[in-house]
């Protein structure tokens, strides 16, 4: 006969010990069983059985976490897997272990039936559980019995006993043994835990109907009940003081946000135009750069040009031997020396030219004439009188003709030394510090006549050097500034 657990239906090994053991554990619990009960119907389930037993609530409610513990399904042989292992049994071990528990439960009395009583045919035991009957242990010795089947059979009687007395069906393996201690010692300390609990909860109650005992009179209570009262009228009041000093600091908060935004624009407007007048301002000093640049150029242009004598360079007086020249025209003829006409007269059309000039610019009116220059044809009006027209050009020509031309000749040059006459008077009544080297008188400059005379070349040519050297003092003093 094979064992099988009847939690993890799996097969049972039984040693030799169990099986020697079998027969006297029989008796001992056989000989524990209370006397013969007529047979009655069980109860309708479990719980109503657990009803009917007399006991403390806790410990119904910790029998029954022990049956629905004990009735989880079988485990898995993967969660059987991950279970501690632990060491074989030992050969002298059993793996049925009996609890004090349930040797304490079971009734002390002795059937008072003889045990050696045979029994004719196969029935229920007396007890009405469902091992096999009961039979006398004279009647286990019957003839030619199996030793290995008798002690089989005794086994099993002696397993359906214990299942008979507990929740739990036995045979149980090791290990479903130990999961059950294991489970059992788990619901023994959560009970304790609310023993404790139950214990100190009614610690409690005493205490609290001990403080009733001791507790104020009614008069007190009242006056007690309306200080309350009259505490939660003011934490009302209170808390609705608080709720309008809530309402008014939000809408002050509000105000200050609108505020604050208003602010925040103002400020965005004020970088904003900060922003633009930084990009104008530089924008203006770079103008500003510009316009100094630019006028310390003109400046210095202004400097070097008021540096530079315009007139110098226009008339440009100097001399080439004995000849007084204007802008590199000879002035004056002398024997061995030819110079043609035609230079003469571009030189006196200079001359006139320079004169007029620097009366235009000094705002001087000559008196009697008016200079008309014309380049090599120059000539002279006389502005009083018959208002002749004299020419300031010569010619080489010899006829008739020339003599009258070279008379006009000589009143255009006298009438010019006039006229220059009347500039330098003018310039040194402006200026008294002014010196012309050579005095003026009618148609002399200095000791020398400007008419053209026969054999009188040279000192004519030295007459017009003396009127060139006039006008270079004029000149000067007219473009130095000097005449205010």
């Amino acid at each position: 006969m094979a064992f099988v657990c009847q939690q993890c239906k799996q097969p049972i090994q039984l040693d030799a010990s169990l099986v020697d053991l079998a027969p006297s554990a029989y008796d001992m619990i056989a000989g524990s069983l209370p006397p013969h009960q007529p047979a009655h119907p069980p109860p309708a389930s479990e719980a109503e059985q657990l009803a009917q037993v007399p006991g403390p609530a806790s410990a119904k409610a910790a029998w029954q976490s022990s049956a629905a513990s004990a009735a989880r399904p079988p485990l898995s042989p993967r969660a059987q897997g991950k279970l501690p292992q632990r060491a074989p049994p030992l050969p002298n071990e059993s793996f049925v272990l009996l609890q004090d528990s349930v040797i304490r439960n079971i009734p002390s009395q002795v059937p008072s039936t003889p045990r050696a009583k045979k029994s004719s045919g196969a029935g229920p035991d007396a007890d009405g559980s469902r091992g096999p009957p009961a039979e006398p242990h004279g009647q286990l010795d019957h003839a030619d019995p199996s030793p290995l089947s008798h002690h089989l059979r005794s086994t099993q009687r002696l397993l359906n006993l214990l299942s008979s007395r507990t929740d739990i069906d036995h045979p149980l393996c090791s290990e479903c043994t130990h999961i059950l201690l294991s489970t059992l010692t788990r619901q023994l300390e959560e009970t304790k835990k609310e023993r404790d609990g139950y214990i100190a909860f009614e610690r409690e109650v005493k205490k609290e109907k001990e403080r009733e005992k001791e507790g104020i009179s009614k008069e007190d209570a009242e006056r007690k009940i309306n200080q309350l009262k009259e505490d939660e009228r003011v934490a009302i009041q209170q808390l609705r003081e608080a709720e309008r000093e809530r309402d008014q600091l939000a809408d002050e908060m509000r105000a200050l946000e609108l505020e604050e935004k208003a602010l925040e624009e103002e400020e965005e407007e004020f970088w904003r135009t900060h922003n633009a007048h930084l990009l104008k301002s530089v924008e203006q000093s770079s103008q500003l750069a510009a316009l100094r640049a630019a006028y310390a150029a003109d400046s210095a242009t202004l400097e070097r040009l008021e540096r530079t004598n315009v007139y110098n360079d226009a008339f440009c007086i100097g001399h080439d031997g004995v000849f007084g020249t204007i802008n590199n025209l000879r002035l004056g003829r002398v024997p061995g020396v030819p110079v043609e006409w035609a230079e003469i007269n571009a030189a006196w059309g200079q001359t006139l030219l320079l004169l007029y000039t620097v009366a235009r610019k000094l705002e001087f009116t000559f008196e009697n004439y008016r200079l008309v220059p014309m380049g090599s044809f120059s000539r002279v009006e006389r502005t009083t009188g018959d208002k002749a027209t004299y020419e300031l050009y010569g010619s080489g020509d010899l006829h008739l003709g020339r003599l009258l031309h070279n008379r006009r000749f000589d009143f255009a040059m006298v009438a010019f030394l006039d006229c220059l006459k009347q500039l330098i008077d003018w310039a040194k009544s402006q200026d008294p510090s002014i010196d012309f080297p050579h005095a003026i008188a009618k148609d002399k400059i200095g000791d020398s006549s400007v008419k053209l005379q026969f054999s009188q070349e040279e000192a004519w040519t030295r007459a017009l050097r003396h009127v060139l050297l006039a006008l270079k003092i004029l000149l000067k003093w007219t473009t130095s500034g000097s005449n205010g």
